[in-house]
């Protein structure tokens, strides 16, 4: 775990970063975000004390990284660059092996480790090992880059805006590269970018900075949904939401007020339960435990001659249903397959959420369409 305890940094008078407290949980991939000159990089930069502090302390697992050697410090981090800090005079098998040579790695395993580390950024050992930066396109010298940072296999890989240079399809491709790489090695990554989209798609956690402060440090579902402040909602944009969808969630948009039935009432009283409250369809329900045991329609009541039976009797017990957790386009994919007007939400313990209608989907969904006027 990295900690921040009350953080100061002053150039002369000016306050860079200000009693700056938080903290970054191991293997979190973790995007500081803000405007220039809001103290990200600065923040940055003292996880391996490019930067030192005015006052405050960091720590790394406990330890406070001020009384560590700063070069073995170093040696234990990955660091990528946006210019990638690529050494131009040396060929990508020099630049990826310098620090592993620097750590007394024996030159079997320099050697084995290079080649799995090309293979892990996607890049030809043969083709690109004797290569020189100069002779890469843009998008292969920051995977060698990536690379690099990898190479000793470090707890904490940090990242200062490494694809802002790119073209938009190479950074693209290479965030889905940096998701795929996290989700097999769980670093701890700390990574500096401008671009809201970008730390949406590849964060666990966002820190959104200004003024050297900490505006808000949350997961980009709270922050897209919950923004601490006016500062947040401008600086995300309200209409952000519509852009991940997966973040809408079931929970977010169901109705709590299901219309139900037991499974021992009468179909007699279903329909009259149905007539009373407009619908065409209840959920049958254990009064008790509230665990969800079928779905009623007023057409299977139709066909029955016998309006004493109960619920049980007649309800239909293979019903679709999803979970609270299911984003909306899951929910609209299941809608749409099963030609539903409504579909109920249970959770793991089978109990009944709440229900997910046609009207309240197009409810949810006309929300990005509302000017900011018009709201």
């Amino acid at each position: 775990m990295i900690e921040f305890k009350n953080i100061v940094k002053k150039y002369k008078n000016k306050e860079v970063l200000a009693d700056l407290s938080f903290q970054i949980n191991t293997g979190d991939f973790v995007a500081i975000i803000g405007a220039s000159g809001c103290g990200k990089t600065t923040t940055l930069k003292m996880i391996n004390r490019l930067i030192e502090p005015t006052a405050g302390k960091v720590f790394i697992d406990g330890e406070d990284i001020g009384e560590k050697d700063v070069i073995k410090l170093r040696r234990n981090m990955g660091y990528v660059i946006q210019q990638t800090g690529l050494f131009p005079h040396m060929t990508v098998k020099d630049n990826i092996e310098i620090i592993p040579k620097a750590t007394h790695m024996t030159p079997e395993d320099i050697k084995a480790r290079t080649c799995e580390l090309m293979e892990m950024v996607g890049l030809n050992c043969d083709e690109f090992l004797n290569r020189y930066p100069t002779e890469l396109s843009g998008g292969q010298q920051q995977r060698v880059g990536v690379a690099r940072a990898f190479a000793t296999n470090p707890d904490i890989i940090l990242m200062d805006e490494p694809l802002s240079a790119l073209d938009p399809i190479t950074r693209a491709g290479l965030q889905d590269e940096l998701i795929d790489l996290q989700s097999k090695f769980r670093k701890t990554i700390v990574f500096v970018t401008h671009d809201m989209d970008e730390a949406i798609k590849i964060a666990d956690k966002i820190c959104i900075m200004d003024k050297g402060h900490i505006i808000q440090y949350d997961t980009p579902e709270n922050i897209l949904k919950y923004p601490a402040n006016e500062f947040v909602l401008q600086f995300v944009g309200s209409k952000r939401i519509w852009t991940s969808p997966q973040f809408i969630k079931a929970r977010d948009i169901l109705l709590e007020n299901a219309v139900s039935t037991t499974a021992n009432s009468s179909l007699f009283g279903c329909l009259e339960k149905m007539r009373s409250t407009q619908v065409d369809s209840l959920l049958v329900v254990d009064a008790k435990t509230k665990r969800m045991e079928g779905v009623i329609y007023a057409e299977q009541i139709l066909r029955e001659k016998d309006l004493s039976l109960k619920a049980k009797e007649v309800m239909k017990k293979d019903f679709v249903s999803i979970g609270p957790e299911d984003n909306i386009l899951e929910v609209l994919r299941i809608v749409q397959q099963n030609k539903m007007s409504s579909i109920p939400v249970v959770d793991e313990n089978g109990r009944l959420s709440g229900i997910i209608t046609k009207s309240s989907l197009i409810t949810t969904l006309s929300q990005q369409y509302i000017t900011e006027e018009e709201a």
